[in-house]
């Protein structure tokens, strides 16, 4: 075989692998949209028909005008917003510290890894210990409460993407402002923040995607529909006697539509973000 048989054939084998992967991660999510869209009939008909045969809006009218999901995507922008903005906040300025003031290589390493090893924790091990401290503290089927989890989640990740992304921008630039007359935060917030917008917006990527699907505690800590989140308000259509596949699948597809819309708007800054990320 020549040389130029072997490269198509190289070529013709990344291709074949690569729709081999779009197909796995796009199938469910067309699989999830199409069903939002049959009969009830259609939904337990066999075999299953890949496009819908009776196209019906009927499943979208039933979740978000007979059920109240619209309060359940409220209720996650909430929570998700203020937790999200919150440790990009703390987390920059805790990556700006590890990444800049001097420390003795082990401590830096040590506190580094003490953040990190916060999630490997298996959730389940620290949910009933919160339960009870919340319950004390009545913080439960509250935003606030919901939002302090959601910012231990998210800050661990959140300060080491931004340490990383901080460690990027040039030192001098930031020397100059302050040889200008600007001082430590003000130079932070002026030099290295924009530089480091980017990876700012690679971080609130990842964290509103862990955060907007998280469920395990959203269902021990909001029991009612005033906190319930989209996850937990999508699982309760599972019933002992029911399943509203229909129903699943239409709040399924409006549920991705915002962090669609999200990692489309910062799309541009994602990418250099990740860039930025990857020569570390």
């Amino acid at each position: 075989m020549n040389r130029s048989a072997t490269d198509w054939l190289k070529s013709g084998i990344k291709y074949i692998v690569l729709l081999v992967i779009i197909f796995f991660v796009l199938f469910p999510i067309y699989w999830m949209v199409a069903t939002s869209f049959k009969t009830r009939l259609e939904l337990t008909s066999w075999p299953p028909t890949l496009i819908p045969q009776n196209f019906t809006w009927e499943n979208y009218q039933k979740a978000f005008l007979g059920r109240p999901f619209p309060k359940y995507m409220l209720n996650s922008a909430i929570v998700v917003g203020i937790s999200t903005t919150v440790a990009l906040v703390i987390g920059s300025l805790a990556g700006y510290s590890l990444a800049r003031f001097p420390m003795t290589p082990r401590f830096k390493q040590n506190v580094s890894f003490w953040i990190l090893s916060t999630r490997m924790i298996p959730p389940i091990v620290t949910i009933i210990p919160i339960f009870l401290i919340f319950k004390n503290l009545h913080l439960l089927n509250s935003y606030l409460g919901l939002s302090i989890v959601y910012i231990g989640f998210a800050l661990p990740f959140a300060t080491w993407m931004m340490r990383a992304f901080i460690q990027e921008v040039p030192v001098d630039l930031e020397e100059a402002a302050l040889v200008d007359g600007d001082t430590r935060l003000t130079a932070f917030f002026r030099i290295v923040l924009p530089l480091a917008a980017p990876g700012l917006a690679a971080t609130a990527v990842f964290s509103i995607i862990v955060l907007w699907n998280e469920f395990l505690f959203a269902l021990i800590l909001t029991t009612t529909s005033k906190t319930i989140t989209l996850p937990v308000g999508i699982a309760g259509l599972v019933s002992q006697y029911e399943l509203l596949w229909g129903e699943m699948g239409a709040a399924g597809t409006v549920a991705i539509i915002p962090i669609l819309i999200f990692a489309l708007a910062v799309q541009r800054y994602l990418v250099r973000g990740l860039t930025m990320g990857a020569v570390k």
